[in-house]
């Protein structure tokens, strides 16, 4: 692996696209990489910029060609967008067509009561300000980033459907959306011409909840799971948290180290890291050892594997490092499971109260 100094000329590696493999998304013509670099954390002003550029060099040099960037992320709001559009700029300028960018809005974003959920204006004053940011004439993929239970699905829909037909998105999907909203957002996205083509759900060994039937069987959904949904709608998926918020990972395995997310409380709640959890995910590392992976290599590979219905398109990991990015990506050099080592995880991987997005994905109905 190749550490890059700020000021280093960095040339891309010319085996990128060897060893990373590349899925469509559902029906659509757009393919994915089986890894994609979320840039939630990491990338705002608290992070050197030489280290961003590492970690984004490193991401394409090993075949990951989706960035996936929100308005919000930061800290400050708006800074990875900034930080991003720089290196895009200093480094990917004649790359652009080989990469994928993405960005979202939904979530809190400015004062008043015009910068969050999923109102028309919200949306696509939020998606003109990325753009500026980024420096760039469109995204590759516009989400809604959320559910917005005081805006009429409609309204959200036809805000993403005018997205496309003006040019500021290629794609439109959504994000943590439940299954009965996936299947009615679709059915109105299609009836307008603009289909949906990926939905962004959380998803990892410890928080399964798109596996879940829908409680109500005469929804939308008609009391299908969200995977099951999404294939039937045509969509493909690309989860967030695999790792789950870095519990699957060995950092964990012998308490809370002092540099850790769990002991700043930076989006891991140290009250999930119970003993029963810690007992389960050491149960996982020893399935991973013998797999002949990292904990953090086998929890993203068990997020690609085929399911009942679908299988996910791509797994969306952070990084810290360009060291952490580049072993992430080794985790597509093993994605075949045996029934046997199914079963074992099955027996380990059960819900841990890890999902902080549970609320958003209520249908906007109720």
């Amino acid at each position: 692996m190749l550490i890059y100094g700020d000021d280093t000329r960095w040339t891309p590696a010319e085996d990128r696209y060897e060893s990373m493999p590349y899925r469509t998304l559902g029906t659509s013509g757009l393919k994915l990489p089986a890894i994609s670099l979320g840039l939630w954390h990491n990338f705002g002003d608290d992070k050197p910029m030489a280290t961003q550029k590492q970690i984004l060099r490193q991401a394409f040099d090993s075949g990951i060609t989706h960035f996936d960037l929100a308005n919000n992320y930061g800290p400050p709001n708006g800074s990875a967008e900034l930080n991003f559009g720089r290196v895009l700029k200093e480094d990917f300028a004649d790359l652009r067509q080989e990469i994928v960018i993405s960005s979202k809005a939904g979530w809190d974003m400015w004062q008043g009561p015009y910068g969050f959920g999923g109102s028309r204006k919200y949306l696509i004053d939020s998606l003109d300000q990325s753009l500026e940011r980024m420096g760039l004439d469109r995204v590759d993929i516009f989400y809604h980033h959320r559910p917005d239970p005081e805006t009429p699905i409609e309204d959200t829909m036809r805000a993403l459907d005018h997205i496309v037909r003006s040019g500021r998105a290629l794609h439109v999907g959504i994000s943590s959306y439940s299954a009965d909203d996936t299947a009615q957002a679709q059915q109105i996205m299609r009836q307008l011409g603009t289909p949906l083509v990926i939905h962004q759900p959380s998803y990892s060994l410890l928080n399964r909840w798109i596996e879940e039937p829908s409680e109500n069987a005469d929804g939308p959904a008609g009391g299908k799971n969200l995977v099951q949904v999404l294939g039937e709608a045509g969509m493909g998926s690309i989860v967030f948290t695999p790792l789950a918020q870095g519990m699957l990972t060995d950092k964990y395995l012998n308490g809370i180290p002092e540099d850790s997310r769990a002991a700043a409380s930076k989006s891991l709640n140290p009250e999930w890291l119970t003993e029963e959890n810690i007992e389960r995910i050491r149960g996982l590392n020893e399935i991973a050892q013998q797999r002949g992976q990292t904990l953090a290599q086998m929890a993203i590979a068990w997020t690609l594997r085929p399911q009942d219905g679908g299988q996910v398109t791509s797994a969306l990991v952070g990084a810290s490092s360009a060291k952490q990015i580049a072993d992430s990506a080794k985790a597509v050099e093993n994605l075949e499971f045996s029934q046997d080592e199914l079963s074992r995880i099955d027996e380990l991987a059960q819900d841990a109260g890890v999902n902080i997005w549970a609320k958003a994905t209520e249908s906007t109905k109720e």
